[in-house]
């Protein structure tokens, strides 16, 4: 059977969908910058028109579509195959184009360990190299799902093959569950990678500023430990913010620690959101962007951000540096995960 071939008329780019890929992984994959932040179907980001030939949607109701979307013939890159020729339109641009191609690959679990009450680390190797940009993202297929999940790498890129996720265990998580009770070391799982935008910009001169929610603990530890490899912290200071809800939610000092320049270069913020009534907790309180306004000093604009973490910490995140402190839009790095 022939690959389908797609065209964008938006910009004229063309490519070739290969049987397991979405119309967004065929794009990426050819090395064609098409608009995306999750590649999951919760953020919106590949949004298209189809102007001619056939599709099939795989999650009709992703929450990335509204129902005015819907109702405009919109559909998710990410979540559409085409079934033969098509023409689609959709946004692109050179911030999209992939600094490595993503390529499939199986993958082998290696172990574990248990970072937090909810997060483990899962450490995969595949036979050739480990090829990512610090912050990035893959997407991985796991037994009896027929969808993949994405999840952020924690390390940086390696010729042994090493890829280490931090995932945070979810209530009613399918994914999750295979991951925590099904999954065993010496398991193979198919890999997907490396997708993501907010990966660390080695070319800034500012100050790095890392602001992590939950398991969002794994892409800013691979961007910490991608700053230090890269000799950016020799000029320049990075600051760790990590909200967690309780002083037991708290996690990944020790990962920092082991950095050169901590505590002189590296400083690490730890914020509580509930830290209960028996007075032991004698860190920084409340939600973790009120903490990072109130700890850096001079202008906001003279830092670049990344952070990533739940929904509501982002948006909060967004308008504090975009509206009150006008932060350009691109010295903010995050990639929406819902």
């Amino acid at each position: 059977m022939t690959a389908p071939h797609i065209r964008n008329d938006k910009d004229g780019c063309e490519f070739v969908q290969a049987a397991q890929d979405t119309i967004l992984r065929a794009a990426l994959r050819s090395g064609h910058g098409m608009a995306y932040e999750c590649n999951s179907g919760g953020c919106g980001g590949c949004k298209f028109e189809l102007l001619q030939g056939e599709i099939e949607t795989l999650w009709p109701q992703a929450p990335g579509l509204s129902e005015r979307d819907r109702q405009r013939g919109r559909h998710l890159a990410c979540q559409c195959r085409a079934l033969g020729p098509v023409v689609i339109k959709a946004q692109s641009g050179a911030d999209y184009v992939p600094p490595i191609l993503p390529k499939r690959q199986m993958a082998r679990l290696l172990g574990t360990r248990d970072i937090s009450g909810d997060i483990r680390e899962f450490r995969f190797q595949t036979e050739g190299p480990a090829n990512f940009l610090p912050g990035q993202f893959a997407m991985l297929d796991l037994p009896g799902l027929g969808s993949s999940r994405a999840y952020s790498l924690a390390n940086t890129a390696n010729p042994q093959g090493e890829w280490h996720f931090q995932i945070r265990r979810v209530a009613q998580g399918t994914g999750t569950r295979i991951l925590f009770e099904s999954l065993h070391p010496g398991d193979t799982i198919e890999l997907d990678g490396p997708y993501g935008v907010a990966y660390l910009r080695t070319d800034a001169p500012r100050d790095i500023v890392c602001v992590a929610g939950g398991s969002g603990l794994a892409p800013m530890v691979s961007i910490a430990r991608g700053a230090a490899e890269a000799g950016l912290l020799a000029q320049r200071k990075l600051h760790f913010f990590y909200g967690a809800r309780t002083p037991a939610d708290v996690c990944g000092e020790d990962m920092l620690r082991t950095l050169p320049g901590f505590g002189q270069q590296i400083h690490y913020v730890p914020v509580v959101s509930m830290p209960g009534n028996n007075g032991t907790w004698q860190g920084r309180t409340g939600f973790v962007h009120e903490a990072l306004a109130s700890t850096l000093t001079g202008a906001l604009s003279n830092h670049e951000f990344y952070f990533a973490g739940p929904p509501p910490m982002t948006q909060a995140l967004q308008e504090l540096l975009m509206v009150e402190h006008q932060v350009p839009f691109e010295q903010i790095h995050f990639d929406r995960f819902f």
